[in-house]
């Protein structure tokens, strides 16, 4: 654990690093609403604060999208995903990794609280396993470089979607900072996407939502490349309750 740690903070904060255009691409088509994963039809728990009267408008819908960028992905997904990427790209030289792999996989299916979030980091998983696959059997890959053997393994463990991800990023030159930024990224344009037809909103206020989202990004990036695994958590009871309940919800539109 501490090497791969001292490696993610040597990738991560190399201000010499220079992002290629090649990896530029595969970030940009990582964090794209058009990835078919699924992401669209989440709201993660959003739609069930809608109902309840927590989030009535823009302001609202910020305040509830930072809270959780903050207190939830910036505290779990984030972390859990540097050690991931990191671990996917020592597994040809260190087959121990694979253990680690699935003891950060199985992190992330034991902290989802509820039903429909376990269903939801499950299924994106699978679908970007899948994506993965496609591209390994296609003459454009972009991601040549995750073979077989990270596919097979991938499949064994049951990926959750930032396990799955984390092999994507894997096989760029990224450094692990920029791999945290695209995820971190294409969660908030799913969110914002959300948040415009839950409250409702216009596109006016998405995009100054995703503004201020974006803003906080390139900081919790930095600091969950740091943060000692003793500190990941994931403890958002609000969350939670409001996700069991959207489940029993009689009329909605996201799958949580």
């Amino acid at each position: 654990m501490q090497v791969i740690h001292m490696q993610i903070m040597g990738m991560s904060t190399n201000t010499d690093a220079t992002l290629t255009s090649d990896s530029l691409l595969k970030l940009m088509w990582l964090a794209s609403p058009a990835l078919p994963v699924g992401g669209f039809s989440y709201s993660e728990g959003l739609e069930a604060a809608v109902e309840s009267g927590l989030v009535t408008c823009e302001q609202e819908a910020c305040n509830w999208l930072l809270d959780q960028l903050h207190l939830n992905l910036a505290r779990s997904d984030l972390p859990l995903l540097a050690q991931a990427i990191q671990a996917w790209r020592l597994l040809a030289q260190d087959p121990p990794q694979s253990e680690r792999l699935h003891k950060l996989n199985q992190w992330c299916l034991q902290t989802r609280e509820t039903h429909e979030i376990r269903l939801q980091t499950v299924q994106m998983g699978h679908s970007m396993l899948d994506w993965l696959r496609n591209q390994a059997h296609s003459n454009f890959a972009l991601f040549s470089t995750v073979t077989q053997m990270h596919l097979e393994l991938c499949a064994r463990l049951e990926p959750t979607y930032p396990l799955a991800f984390a092999l994507a990023v894997s096989g760029t030159q990224a450094t692990v900072k920029d791999g945290l930024l695209s995820y971190a990224f294409g969660w908030s344009e799913n969110m914002v996407q959300a948040a415009l037809k839950a409250v409702p909103l216009g596109q006016s206020a998405g995009q100054r939502i995703l503004l201020r989202l974006s803003e906080e990004l390139p900081s919790v990036a930095h600091n969950a490349c740091f943060q000692p695994e003793s500190d990941r958590q994931a403890f958002s009871p609000m969350l939670a309750i409001l996700s069991s309940q959207h489940e029993t919800q009689y009329s909605r539109l996201f799958r949580s």
